[in-house]
């Protein structure tokens, strides 16, 4: 009977194997290597093995050796509004609470009612409140997103390796942070690149509730970085941007002597993506089917040698708008990696161009920003001094030449 017992297990679970997750393979696997009892060395024949169980006896007996536990069943959920979801929209709210649920489903339990914000129905475009209460239906996450809530991923860990940084701070209150961002720093991880100033703030700010990126700066570029503290100041700073209302001036120093009748760059603007998802600007015509209009006040803020020291306002806030304005001009900007006069980067980079000074940055500073305070409404203006290494050139080349 052993023996027949023995080889149903094999049998059905030889067939059974493949569809088991991989942890529970090697389980598995185990158990088929077990020796087999020497009684059951003998010839079987065509007899039917489970002759006195049902055909799915052995596989029955398997499942219930090495089966898990089975998940749990989701439950009804509470949940208070913070200030990292105020004013957000109730279906944005909750794809952001319920990774990996598909959008239709989240879309289909707020049609139906079974979501509900204080006890009432709502619909998906409701904004929500501080201390809102929202109700969640029982919601089956996926296994792969329930691993990574519990810290089993490859993600997390990647999350916990990011070091802790704090970065000079230019303004903070309770509503909004700015920064002064150093070249070389990403504002944010992706694209090749781990992590950046989001990131690291968030690791050396655990206790914050809410910390987002009001805008953006490039790799390459220093200077003013605008993050928010609470979702309210994030929308109405945004709204800001957006409608152009602040005002952002950047020092930039070019190759050549700018000419002063040149005071607005009004070139549209075109950006495509390469296979590598790298992003890539360049000018259009102002007719051109995928251009989009794009503004730059230039104003010569000192004449060097060889160079010209500009302040660059604005007016809209395209990808790389200045470093391609200022190139499309034939003016690029002293160590732009992309856009810029290479053979003049590398001079600059050995000590060539400013004999005895390597130089090896872009020199583009966000120098100043000025915006209305989402909580007060008080116009706000902040300022950035040129980094040390910027200075450091603009001041040997507007000395006297030797």
């Amino acid at each position: 009977m052993s023996c027949l017992f023995h080889l149903a297990i094999s049998a059905a679970a030889m067939l059974w194997h493949w569809g088991l997750p991989r942890r529970t393979q090697v389980l598995h696997q185990r158990l088929l290597s077990a020796p087999t009892p020497a009684h059951c060395h003998h010839r079987t024949g065509g007899a039917r093995l489970n002759s006195e169980k049902s055909s799915t006896y052995g596989l029955i007996v398997v499942r219930t050796i090495i089966s898990t536990n089975p998940p749990a069943t989701p439950e009804v959920r509470r949940v208070t509004v913070d200030e990292a979801g105020e004013g957000q929209r109730l279906d944005n709210f909750l794809l952001r609470l319920l990774k990996g649920v598909p959008k239709t489903h989240v879309y289909r339990v707020i049609r139906s009612g079974e979501v509900r914000v204080n006890k009432g129905r709502a619909s998906a475009d409701t904004r929500l409140a501080l201390g809102d209460e929202v109700r969640v239906p029982p919601v089956r996450v996926p296994e792969r997103t329930a691993n990574a809530a519990s810290g089993a991923t490859g993600s997390e860990m990647a999350s916990a390796s990011v070091p802790a940084r704090e970065f000079p701070i230019l303004h903070e209150d309770d509503h909004l942070l700015a920064i002064d961002k150093p070249a070389g720093v990403a504002v944010h991880g992706g694209s090749g690149v781990s992590h950046g100033v989001i990131e690291q703030l968030r690791r050396a700010r655990p206790e914050a509730r809410f910390l987002e990126l009001v805008h953006r700066l490039d790799k390459e570029t220093s200077g003013i970085l605008l993050l928010a503290k609470k979702r309210s100041a994030l929308t109405a700073l945004q709204d800001q941007f957006r409608q152009r209302e602040t005002d952002k001036t950047y020092a930039a120093l070019v190759a050549g002597t700018w000419p002063k009748r040149l005071k607005v760059i009004d070139v549209a603007l075109h950006k495509t993506l390469d296979a590598q998802g790298e992003r890539h600007v360049r000018a259009v015509a102002a007719d051109h089917a995928d251009g989009r209009r794009s503004i730059s006040l230039v104003q010569v803020a000192m004449a060097l040698q060889g160079f010209t020291l500009l302040d660059v306002t604005i007016k809209t806030g395209r990808t790389h708008q200045i470093r391609v304005h200022l190139a499309h001009a034939g003016h690029p900007i002293a160590g732009d990696p992309k856009y810029g006069d290479f053979a003049l980067n590398r001079r600059l980079a050995r000590g060539e161009a400013v004999p005895g000074l390597r130089f090896e940055r872009m020199f583009l500073h966000a120098k100043r920003l000025a915006f209305d305070h989402p909580a007060t409404g008080q116009r706000l203006e902040l300022n950035s001094p040129l980094p040390a290494e910027c200075e450091t050139l603009r001041l040997r080349l507007s000395a006297p030449p030797a």
